[in-house]
């Protein structure tokens, strides 16, 4: 893996707006002996010339910074990019496995076509799915199975439960029913700066066709932007040539069936995978925990009780997302406790979670019991 160097901040111009104005002003004094008062006219104008010093000091910084690629930020990052051969992934439609099934068994093949579009319950035909390609249900048989994509890209056709997307919007001979099989998931809204970035980073890694950790979990975040984050490795004790990918969706959603063969597949190109691989594609493990705990309010800061409270839940939920967006981040107390104190709180009592260390294979989920974060009160400070 290319490690990322921490580097400290730089400029290419002096910004400060009071030590520009106070070097404008002492050069005019020096070359005319004449002190200038606070509202001279010559001070105002010189102030005018100073704004517009200013503004293009600022410029040059912000133009010459967005040369590199920590600052690098829209179109610029996106040209950047391009350099290194990495495109800005597009929004994603969630996808869904769809089961056809007939009235009869026929003497014949069934075909199904590509496009057939297949539509929640309780929908209004803004939103369906779309088989991906076309299919055909043997003779005999009753049923086939196929995939299907959203005909919306991003986060709007994940969470459809099995045998929600069930309405056949394009009636078909002897089709009796459609039914998804899965959860819909896998779809994102296009790249975002901050991960694009991540990703331009990390390009080099995949120019070796040697099967280095780097690369593969490259790949991996390359075929789709719901793809948060990965894990690439051997496992302990397999034979040469394995290697196992655990990916993680946005959100901190656990991939299903489905997106794990839509990796698998983006792995199998032979300038990915190298020919003596096999690899393997699993969802992380899911570790529960779960919230509970007491904070108090200092009493010096009983007016704000209201807003502290509504900060608080917000500080809670903020915790929750963040544990479970990177694999192998441990269950932290401390990183809960630090959000809720600077939310306003002036002690915190924790009885769960207890800090807890995870394998790169394992992320943090929520348990289904809500977080129990009570208010306990105003306290003396």
């Amino acid at each position: 893996m290319i490690e990322r160097l921490e580097l400290p901040e730089i400029a290419f111009a002096d910004e400060d707006a009071t030590s520009i104005k106070q070097n404008i002003v002492s050069v005019y004094e020096g070359l005319t002996g004449r002190t200038l008062a606070p509202g001279d006219p010559v001070q105002l104008f010189l102030m005018s010339l100073a704004s517009i010093l200013i503004q293009q000091r600022v410029l040059i910084n912000r133009t010459a910074k967005g040369n590199l690629l920590r600052y690098a930020s829209g179109s610029l990052l996106d040209h950047m990019g391009a350099f290194q051969g990495s495109a800005r992934l597009p929004a994603a439609p969630a996808i869904t496995t769809l089961e056809f099934t007939l009235s009869i068994p026929l003497s014949s093949v069934t075909p199904i076509p590509a496009g057939t579009r297949v539509g929640p319950t309780g929908g209004d035909g803004s939103i369906y799915f779309e088989t991906n390609e076309y299919m055909e249900i043997p003779a005999g048989s009753v049923s086939g199975r196929i995939s299907a994509s959203c005909s919306v890209l991003g986060i709007a056709g994940n969470g459809f439960l099995p045998g929600q997307i069930n309405v056949l919007m394009d009636p078909l001979p002897f089709v009796q029913s459609v039914a998804n099989l899965t959860s819909s998931s896998g779809g994102a809204a296009a790249e975002s700066d901050d991960d694009y970035r991540e990703r331009i980073r990390s390009a080099p890694e995949s120019y070796s066709t040697a099967g280095p950790q780097g690369a593969y979990e490259y790949w991996v975040k390359a075929s789709s932007s719901a793809v948060l984050d990965v894990h690439a490795f051997a496992p302990e004790g397999s034979a040469g040539g394995e290697v196992q990918i655990v990916p993680l969706l946005t959100g901190g959603q656990i991939p299903d069936r489905d997106v794990l063969d839509a990796i698998a597949a983006a792995l199998e190109d032979r300038g990915i995978r190298p020919l003596t691989d096999k690899v393997t594609v699993t969802a992380p493990k899911p570790v529960p925990y779960e919230i509970r705990l007491t904070y108090y309010i200092a009493r010096s800061r009983a007016a704000e009780v209201t807003a502290i409270r509504a900060a608080v839940q917000k500080a809670v939920a903020d915790y929750q997302l963040w544990q479970k967006s990177r694999l192998g981040r441990d269950i932290n107390p401390s990183e809960l406790v630090a959000r809720i104190m600077q939310a306003g709180a002036l002690r915190v009592e924790v009885e769960a979670p207890g800090y807890l260390e995870l394998t790169p294979t394992e992320v943090a989920q929520e348990s289904g019991e809500p977080a129990a974060a009570e208010y306990g009160g105003l306290a003396d400070d």
